[in-house]
């Protein structure tokens, strides 16, 4: 039996309701839509066949699959909800409050039994930030960060503490995904010119000094996000501070480390300079993507190893989404860029399609790794909100534009387990679609009253560097790691000062002048008067200035004023060293 077509939930001020996925898209009978302008959050179970809301005064769950409510909790002030992986725990939080005579607050975080209804348990919970538990997989293992400390939970029993992770302030933790045996990935901010560091642990091995699995310790971090692959076997860590200290970025300074479960850890070295925008790991968990530099952002697959696989070049992009199956990964500038997507078969390293979805702030791939969801939502943006369903070969399937007068604040895919949709061959030609596809509106650049009526001559602010295979291929040398790069750059630049050098001795034979030197002037000559020496040399210095502006003339540079005007000296220049010469 083929799986069913993933719903669309979307949330604005039109009510919250769902969508049938393709090809219908059609409103749901799944879920009767909710009219109400005041519901705040919804989240689906991880497989998908669960549902809940908050609307303002209550949480509801409904089953998707027999389309019947099963509990209704009085939660009026709930903001997140999150379901258990196994579907077995539902847990609420609303904004921590303290009383006006400043005695504590009441628990706000709460755990509900899914199949009973009842309330397992409450905490107080007063940030938002990592608010709910973090579970394993199968539910064997929940932990919560408490006053630097992570305690762990074991079956769902939540009024024994089975465990405690303690260093001095640990500021964040991140649980792997996957069976057992379960580890986990601790974060500990620097102080007094100690540096910031990441240790990962095996459950529930924690006491002794040399226990842990993998330590990273470094400098520069405010903050850090940290990611496991699928199969736990390693973390990516994002270390940023908020502030760039040499002023080379407005958004602070970024780095980007790469610690493995059997000790190994590295620095991957980005080849361009800037910010890191966005890093993802491929579902085989053998390779990762990075989205970095200055605009126009480089983005580079690398290895376990951390070399670079492929480099996508350039281009204005800021984040990358890799499909459900990992065979396809999409590059993209949302935000304060146009939209333009690249859509990459990563097996073969070719382009797909180029769709631009202009305004986009939000973006998710279906499960079925087919189809592409963008969205340009409120707050982010309070006009011309909507959405669009795509073929990941450029076509658009369905466009939902929301009345002028309203907003969409949230819309997302039905989740789906892994395996459910299996993985179609990939392909290259647009699959057709009755939405007319839109061109985006190109404006023209300004040009002032002067110029307009002259050939317009093409410039750029940056050069694009085009994609290209970093693999090692046979008989060939490995790519230049950044370190090596950066030394064979130093080693051609005093190469070609040390030229520069030899150009200016008289008594070195000089390089072979142009062909549109007339071959007297080319031969080295003194005449005995230092002063005809020294004007022959400076003119031959001119002509040779002249015969580079003429090359970068030809290679397509524009050329400034006074540039073109020593190139219409060069004839008088030659006249004038062949009289010198001739001693006229």
């Amino acid at each position: 039996m083929a799986p069913s077509t993933p719903l669309l939930t979307v949330r604005g001020s039109e009510g919250l309701y769902m969508v049938n996925g393709p090809p219908h898209f059609t409103e749901s009978t799944v879920f009767p839509r909710e009219s109400r302008k005041n519901c705040k959050v919804y989240t689906y179970s991880k497989d998908g066949t669960l549902f809940a809301w908050a609307n303002g005064e209550k949480v509801n769950i409904i089953s998707v699959t027999n389309k019947r409510l099963l509990h209704s909790f009085d939660l009026p002030k709930t903001v997140c909800l999150e379901f258990s992986p196994q579907n077995t725990i539902l847990a609420t939080w609303q904004p921590y409050t303290t009383s006006k005579d400043g005695t504590a607050g009441i628990p706000n975080l709460q755990l509900y039994d899914v199949k009973t209804g009842t309330c397992l348990k409450s905490f107080i919970q007063k940030k938002a930030q990592n608010w709910y538990p973090f579970w394993s997989e199968d539910e064997i293992i929940c932990a919560r960060n408490v006053n630097n400390e992570v305690h762990f939970f074991e079956n769902n029993n939540f009024n024994t503490i089975a465990n405690k992770l303690h260093l001095q302030k640990i500021n964040d933790f991140v649980l792997s995904p996957g069976p057992q045996p379960y580890k986990v990935a601790v974060y500990v901010p620097g102080s007094k010119g100690a540096p910031s560091f990441v240790r990962l642990y095996q459950y529930p091995n924690f006491a002794g000094p040399h226990v842990a699995l993998a330590n990273k310790s470094f400098f520069k971090a405010d903050k850090v996000t940290m990611l496991w692959n699928k199969k736990a076997t390693a973390v990516l860590v994002i270390a940023s501070t908020e502030v760039d200290k040499t002023g080379a970025s407005y958004y602070g300074e970024q780095t980007l480390h790469y610690i493995a479960t059997n000790g190994e850890s590295a620095v991957v070295q980005l080849p361009k300079n800037g910010p890191i925008y966005d890093v993802v790991w491929n579902s085989s968990s053998t390779e990762f993507c990075v989205v970095y530099g200055f605009m126009p952002a480089k983005a580079t697959i690398f290895n376990l190893k951390c070399d670079p696989v492929f480099d996508f070049g350039t281009g204005p992009r800021n984040a990358a989404y890799y499909s459900p199956h990992g065979h396809i990964l999409v590059l993209a500038g949302f935000g304060n860029l146009r939209g333009q997507m690249e859509v990459w078969d990563v097996k073969n390293y070719k382009l797909i399609s180029k769709p631009v979805a202009s305004d986009s702030t939000y973006f998710a791939w279906c499960p079925d790794g087919e189809h592409i969801l963008t969205a340009t939502c409120a707050p982010r943006l309070r006009v011309n909100n909507g959405y669009k369903i795509w073929h990941y070969t450029g076509s658009i399937l369905h466009k939902y534009d929301v009345p002028s007068n309203g907003e969409l604040w949230q819309v997302s895919w039905q989740p789906f387990l892994d395996g459910i949709f299996p993985a179609k061959t990939v392909t290259y030609q647009a699959v057709p679609s009755e939405v007319p596809s839109e061109e985006p509106k190109v404006a023209t650049a300004y040009r002032p009253p002067a110029l307009r009526n002259k050939p317009i001559t093409n410039s750029k602010l940056h050069e694009e560097e085009p994609p290209q295979n970093m693999k090692p291929q046979p008989g060939h040398d490995k790519p230049l790691s950044k370190t090596a790069l950066k030394n064979q750059r130093k080693h051609e630049a005093k190469k070609a000062a040390k030229e520069a050098r030899s150009d200016k001795s008289p008594d070195v034979t000089p390089t072979p002048a142009p062909q549109s030197v007339p071959q007297n002037t080319i031969s080295q000559s003194t005449f005995g008067d230092p002063e005809i020496d020294k004007k022959i040399k400076n003119l031959k210095k001119k002509l040779k200035a002249i015969e580079q502006l003429k090359e970068q003339a030809a290679a397509g540079k524009q050329l400034e004023k006074n540039q073109l005007e020593k190139i219409q000296k060069e004839t008088a220049i030659l006249q004038e060293l062949e009289e010198l010469e001739l001693g006229i």
